[in-house]
């Protein structure tokens, strides 16, 4: 059915659209630290490289605080329970502050061992030290506002995020600016003014979630249940995004085995393939929300209805833009690097990529599906299956060392066909079958 005609598109792009502009707006926070502290010398931005991957890291890993958080709020409120959903997400707020507090506790008395770790010159451990040091005390800051955001898209609104996450770029860029070069703090003054930025953000949040509870009368205390109850679903959706972060870092190792160039080609093409994700991870947070509404409400036919049109929609996502990758794939290779051999190599890969793009799309909306229905355990579990799947491809890819361009194309077709399958087919097994589909709030 053509786009905008399904009386769902309008339901699913209301929250999609916003959802995307929120999700663009993260990363700029790291571009625009990157790009004031890069006039700062060649330290510097080698140092604050080190840092933004440990803090990368660490997000994508706590990510979960969001994903627990919106089916278990978007299910009371379609059970007709708002109280109950307001509930949910304090709940997810009391488990970020003291996910927040661990992570600041045991990350500040591991920040040089961990710099250290990366083997790089004393100039940049400082730096990197400096950064990740000052940084490590926004982490709380960051993990409530993933939480705050799990709440805000289980109530429906994917709006407030943006506009959040708007105003914080915005005061990222200009308190970045006045303290590194208005008081002249260096790389010290672009973590302070993330970190201040990181908290203002947070506290918009706290604030509207307080507004809320007060709204509904629910108490601002922790409850026991509501935070194990949370942490456990965190738990096994922090097992999922383990696996994922394993497959990718095993990739990486295998493009490095098969020489620098490929490396820096391959590095090229993960970083566009995840710019694409951004799209497809759009329609699946609308789904996180919508199926979660859907289940608490118990309307099944809905949830149905949803599931389908969302399949739809990320195939078709994934069609367009592979079409723009392949379409482009000439003129990508310019803007990232002035090296032929590299623009050559990166142009076989991106016409592979291209091709399986549609398969991303139909993974990353059944994904935002099965975690809307807090089917996490199922999610965790099968994660582990399809890394075990396509480890054993890396190996004979290493084992067999083929060269040149082949290399990466195999690589990528292990990667974006063999992973990527993998995960199509778990999937698409459990969307077929109505094990996952446990209506009620």
């Amino acid at each position: 059915m053509p786009l905008l005609k399904n009386p769902l598109d309008r339901d699913i792009l209301r929250l999609a659209l916003p959802a995307l502009g929120a999700l663009i707006a993260e990363p700029l926070f790291l571009l625009t630290d990157t790009a004031l502290v890069g006039h700062l010398g060649e330290n510097a931005l080698a140092g604050l490289g080190i840092a933004s991957i440990v803090l990368q890291t660490a997000l994508g890993l706590l990510v979960f605080l969001a994903y627990a958080t919106t089916p278990a709020v978007a299910r009371r409120l379609g059970a007709g329970d708002t109280p109950g959903a307001i509930r949910a997400g304090i709940d997810g707020l009391w488990l970020a502050v003291i996910v927040g507090a661990l992570v600041v506790l045991i990350g500040v008395p591991s920040v040089e061992p961990i710099v250290t770790a990366f083997g790089s010159t004393d100039a940049v451990n400082q730096a990197a030290t400096t950064y990740l040091a000052i940084s490590l005390w926004g982490m709380p800051a960051m993990l409530l506002v993933l939480a705050a955001t799990g709440l805000l898209r289980g109530l429906q609104d994917t709006r407030t995020p943006l506009f959040v996450a708007t105003v914080g770029f915005a005061a990222n860029a200009g308190l970045n600016a006045l303290f590194i070069y208005g008081f002249g703090w260096g790389i010290a003054g672009s973590a302070m003014g993330t970190v201040l930025a990181q908290w203002g953000m947070a506290a918009v949040y706290l604030v509207i979630a307080v507004r809320a509870a007060r709204a509904t009368a629910v108490s601002l205390r922790p409850g026991l249940a509501g935070v194990t109850g949370a942490a456990s679903s965190g738990g096994w959706l922090l097992l999922r995004t383990l696996s994922l972060r394993i497959a990718m870092l095993a990739t990486v190792v295998v493009a490095t085995g098969l020489g620098v160039e490929e490396l820096a080609t391959m590095q090229i093409a993960l970083t566009l393939f995840s710019t694409a994700a951004f799209a497809l991870d759009a329609l699946a947070i609308a789904g996180q929300a919508m199926i979660g509404h859907g289940l608490g409400a118990s309307d099944v036919d809905r949830v149905r209805a949803i599931t389908t049109r969302l399949i739809q929609l990320g195939i078709l996502g994934g069609l367009a833009i592979g079409a723009v990758i392949a379409l482009t794939n000439g003129v990508i290779g310019p803007v990232f690097t002035s090296d032929a051999a590299i623009h050559q190599s990166l142009s076989v890969v991106l016409l592979v990529m291209a091709v399986g793009v549609p398969l991303a799309g139909y993974v990353f909306v059944l994904d935002g599906v099965l975690i809307g229905a807090g089917d996490a355990k199922y999610l965790a579990l099968t994660g582990i299956l399809n890394l075990v799947a396509y480890l054993p491809m890396l190996g004979v890819l290493a084992w067999l060392q083929p060269t040149g361009d082949s290399a990466l194309v195999w690589l990528w077709l292990a990667f974006g066909l063999g992973y990527i399958g993998a995960r199509a087919l778990t999937l698409g097994l459990r969307a077929r079958s109505p094990h996952w589909i446990v209506t009620g709030a």
